[in-house]
């Protein structure tokens, strides 16, 4: 076969799956696995598999795309990847935007609570021209991911390992100008309805209590004192949660609550602001 034609059969062996995004895929993997784009390809002469087929064949059984590529990019920013760790989302770069337009300090300090792989801490690190940035991560695994983009990324961010709840970890942290989190948020049900893809992910970063909001609830009573004047908690939030999340933070005291859209026209992001009257509300 050429390679052109172990392409073709990749994209036909994903497309009998139901893969969307068949021809994309194949051809992510063929330039990760031979490295060259499969549009460079002008021999016509025979070609080894050399184990593509294999890869072809755990993407058609719904293993994560990214996950086989061990990379990807989330604001322009590459990120590794694997088992452990959540996948970087375009939606989540909404919350890096609305936090870069709204953010009211001049050289923040920022904490990124749940942090993950890091891509948020480490976007906002290249926009925000911030003094300090703090990643929190309670998975080992992950935090194994968070290092590894902290060095690929020539970084210096402050990781901390444990949980982002715990009494030593806050005390550990200073006050902040810019909290972010996008934390676990799918319901039970949304649990019992997941993606093939999605199963694959570590469930103890995508859910999120019987309704989706025990983490909003609990990081939103812990951290709001946490944050310096004109300082912006912001998460990220599930489909249709952004009225419930808005009403924790206002019940919490925050000013200037509001949600904001990702590019799909969903309320994807959740923001409040610490000022003078919500100090006067909580003392």
């Amino acid at each position: 076969m050429t390679a052109k034609e172990i392409y073709l059969e990749g994209v036909m062996r994903l497309k009998e799956n139901n893969i969307e995004n068949a021809e994309f895929d194949a051809a992510q993997l063929f330039e990760h696995h031979f490295g060259f784009e499969i549009t460079s390809v002008k021999a016509e002469g025979s070609f080894d598999d050399n184990g593509f087929t294999e890869l072809i064949e755990r993407r058609a059984g719904g293993y994560p795309l990214q996950y086989l590529l061990g990379e990807w990019e989330f604001y322009g920013i590459p990120v590794k990847v694997g088992e452990g760790v959540l996948i970087p989302r375009q939606d989540t770069e909404a919350l890096v935007e609305a936090v870069i337009k709204k953010n009211r300090t001049p050289s923040p300090v920022v904490i990124d609570l749940c942090s993950g792989s890091g891509c948020i801490a480490l976007a906002l690190e290249s926009e925000v021209s911030p003094r300090e940035v703090y990643a929190v991560e309670k998975s080992q695994m992950a935090g194994e991911y968070l290092k590894k983009n902290k060095a690929l990324n020539n970084s210096k961010l402050n990781i901390v390992m444990g949980d982002c709840l715990d009494e030593k970890i806050i005390a550990s942290l200073p006050k902040a100008d810019i909290i972010t989190c996008n934390p676990p948020y799918l319901t039970a049900d949304d649990m019992s309805h997941l993606q093939k893809e999605v199963t694959y992910e570590p469930e103890t970063a995508l859910f999120g209590g019987e309704d989706g909001l025990d983490f909003y609830r609990d990081i939103t009573r812990a951290y709001k004192r946490h944050l310096n004047h004109n300082g912006m908690l912001a998460y990220e939030v599930g489909f249709k949660q952004a009225g419930e999340v808005m009403e924790i933070l206002i019940q919490a005291g925050l000013e200037d609550v509001r949600a904001y859209e990702d590019i799909c026209g969903i309320k994807r992001v959740v923001m409040g602001f610490y000022t003078e009257k919500t100090h006067v509300k909580l003392y």
